[in-house]
């Protein structure tokens, strides 16, 4: 199975740098329109049936492997089957955007210096102020635990439905000391002191990893896609990867900024498993 070829010259040495030392490497990969399709009901989704068993191998070779999500980190940890099976170590689950940290050894451990007393306040605010904004029918709330979500997909015009309730919400988060993330057909409120971006360079750099591949779909993997670039300015070689998916338009941020697009979960799983049948014939790789 060949491995994809990035389409710029700093993804190849990224890409490089991985196969050729990946005890050294960090690959981090968001969940839901990546490693799961994206589906209208966020409860109703799924991995990829080959996603967990290629991610455990891929770890047996790759330094640390990460699954960076906004999703609470034990759910995409469940979903992943890791909380029925041990994962190895260096395989572990940042959720809530980085806020916290799932690995089989520890549970959920919490960042210390980011409050999230606020989101308390907002979850209790956010139903009349949707009622007052005469959100549209099939608006819907999920309560992600930390993080408080405001689903439009299942509106008439999600489109519409997304430009009328940013300001609303914009307006809670400011007044609440939160952030608000916006991402497809989603307007996210979460505590603000940390995002991908933040959570995949600290990851980075206390494993002392010299490259980084990241995947992502959404606009909330710009920031990731920021970090990658700012490592790279630093020494560390780097891949931008963005999945695309049928279910959805392409978040253009993420292509324009990709060194390899891949076409959703199925692809991304077949790239890991390249990568791992790669690691399994030499150590080495000359391109």
């Amino acid at each position: 199975m060949p491995l994809p070829v990035a389409s710029t010259d700093a993804g190849a040495d990224g890409l490089r740098a991985i196969v050729s030392d990946p005890a050294r490497a960090l690959v981090g990969v968001d969940f839901d329109g990546t490693l799961a399709p994206i589906v209208a009901e966020p409860s109703q989704a799924r991995a990829h049936p080959r996603a967990a068993a290629t991610l455990r191998r891929l770890a047996q070779s790759v330094g640390t492997v990460a699954i960076v999500t906004g999703r609470p980190p034990q759910v995409a940890a469940s979903l992943l089957g890791f909380t029925l099976h041990e994962p190895p170590s260096n395989l572990l689950v940042l959720g809530h955007y980085g806020l916290e940290t799932w690995t089989a050894s520890d549970g959920v451990v919490r960042l210390a210096h980011v409050d999230t007393a606020a989101m308390r306040e907002v979850r209790l605010a956010l139903p009349a102020l949707l009622a007052e904004c005469d959100a549209p029918a099939g608006t819907a709330i999920e309560d992600k635990g930390l993080a408080v979500a405001v689903h439009v997909r299942a509106t008439a015009d999600p489109g519409a439905a997304m430009l009328a309730l940013r300001a609303p919400l914009a307006q809670l988060a400011g007044k609440h000391g939160v952030r608000l993330e916006p991402g497809r057909m989603v307007l996210e409120l979460r505590p603000a002191g940390t995002d991908k971006g933040r959570a995949l360079a600290t990851l980075a750099r206390t494993r002392g990893s010299r490259s980084v591949c990241y995947i992502g779909d959404d606009l909330g993997d710009v920031a990731a896609f920021d970090a990658v670039a700012q490592l790279r300015e630093h020494g560390v070689k780097g891949l931008a990867v963005c999945s695309t998916s049928p279910a959805a338009p392409p978040v253009a941020d993420l292509v324009d900024r990709a060194d390899l697009v891949l076409g959703g979960p199925d692809d991304v799983v077949a790239f890991f498993e390249a990568l791992v049948a790669r690691f399994d014939a030499s150590p080495g790789w000359d391109r």
